[in-house]
C-alpha cells in the first residue's frame, strides 16, 4: 500500500486527539525530529479529503512533494487550530492525519462554510523535507529547495522507462516501438485515409498515466467515470488537429500520422514526446510523466484548395 492509500486508510480511523483551537489530529509516524515554525518551508505529500467520501486533492498526483510556508500568526484571518497550525505539529519524516471542523473556520474567519463537507476536511500529510529557515537569507532557503527538487526530478526520470515497462507488462500489450521512442498499438484498423502533414485530423481521444488517472478525453462517459475530472462547461466533442505542424505535443504529432481514418488503438508517448521536466500543472501532469492515450481516428480531412 502507497503512502496516500495509508494516510486515507488511517483518517478513517478513530483515536483523533485536539490540539489548540480544537484541531484534531493524529500522528502516524513521529521521526523525533524538529518540528517546524513561523518561517520554515516543508516539503509535503497530502491528501485531501472530505466527510462525503471525495477526494478533493492529491499532491501525489503530481509525483513530487507541494511546498508548505509556514506562516507567522499575525497574518490576518489566521487562528489557532487552523490550516496554518497543523502543519507545526510536524518536523522531517513525520506523517499525521488533521482534521478541521468546517463550522470552526466559518465562524473564526467570517467567510461562509465551505459548500463540499458536511462538518469536517481531513488532510493526510507526510513531511518530505523541512527547510528551517532561521539564519537563512531567502537565496540561502532558495537554494535548498532547488537543491531538493533537481534531486526529485533525477528520482522521476529515473522511474520513467520503470513506469513504461511496467504498463505494457501489467496490459499485456505488444507495442511497436518507432525511432523517436513512441509506443504505440493497433486495436482496430482504420480503412480510411492515412493523413499527411498539414490535414486535420478528428479524433477521440482519452489521456491518462501509467499509474491509470485519466487527465483529459473528448468523451463524456469516460469524463463521468472519474472524479473532478467532468467539466459541465465543456462541449465533449472529437478534437480537430492540424498534424505535423508543432500544433500538438511531438508523440502526438508522429502518432497521428501513423493512424488511418477509422483506426482505434492507443500511443504509450515518453516524457521527451509530451510535457518533458516540466510537466502540465494544469492537467496534473508529473515532470518526466510517460503519457497513455487512447485513440480513435474519426476523420481526415485535406486542406482546401489554397490553403
Amino acid at each position: 500500500m502507497g503512502m496516500a492509500a495509508l494516510l486515507i486508510a488511517g483518517a478513517c480511523q478513530s483515536g483523533f486527539e485536539r490540539g489548540e483551537g480544537g484541531l484534531q489530529y493524529r500522528i502516524v509516524n513521529d521521526e523525533g525530529k524538529e518540528h517546524a515554525v513561523a518561517g520554515d518551508i516543508l516539503a509535503i505529500g497530502m491528501v485531501i479529503t472530505t466527510d462525503r467520501d471525495s477526494v478533493l486533492n492529491s499532491t501525489y498526483e503530481m509525483g513530487v512533494p507541494q511546498l508548505v510556508h509556514i506562516a507567522p500568526d499575525s497574518i490576518p484571518g489566521l487562528y489557532p487550530g487552523d490550516y496554518n497550525s497543523m502543519f507545526t505539529h510536524l518536523g522531517e519524516g513525520d506523517s499525521a492525519i488533521f482534521r478541521l471542523d468546517m463550522d470552526t473556520m466559518a465562524a473564526r474567519t467570517g467567510q461562509p462554510k465551505l459548500h463540499f463537507a458536511d462538518k469536517y476536511v481531513t488532510f493526510s500529510v507526510k513531511v518530505f523535507k523541512h527547510f528551517k529557515a532561521e539564519g537563512l537569507t531567502d537565496s540561502m532557503l532558495n537554494a535548498q529547495i532547488m537543491d531538493f527538487y533537481e534531486g526529485e526530478k533525477t528520482r522521476l526520470r529515473a522511474e520513467e522507462e520503470v513506469k513504461i515497462n511496467n504498463y505494457v507488462s501489467n496490459n499485456k500489450l505488444e507495442p511497436t516501438t518507432t525511432a523517436s521512442g513512441l509506443k504505440y498499438i493497433i486495436s482496430e484498423e482504420g480503412t480510411g485515409e492515412k493523413p499527411v502533414p498539414g490535414d486535420t485530423v478528428v479524433v477521440n481521444y482519452t489521456g491518462k498515466l501509467t499509474n491509470g488517472h485519466i487527465f483529459d478525453t473528448s468523451v463524456r462517459e469516460v469524463a463521468n467515470t472519474q472524479d473532478g475530472l467532468y467539466n459541465p462547461m465543456r462541449p465533449y466533442e472529437p478534437a480537430r488537429i492540424t498534424v505535423g505542424v508543432g500544433m500538438v505535443i511531438p508523440g502526438w504529432d508522429e502518432g497521428l500520422l501513423l493512424f488511418p481514418s477509422g483506426t482505434k488503438g492507443t500511443f504509450i508517448i515518453p516524457s521527451d514526446l509530451g510535457y518533458g521536466e516540466q510537466g502540465e500543472m494544469r492537467a496534473k501532469i508529473p515532470p518526466f510523466a510517460p503519457l497513455v492515450f487512447d485513440i480513435e481516428i474519426v476523420d481526415v480531412i485535406k486542406p482546401a484548395a489554397g490553403e
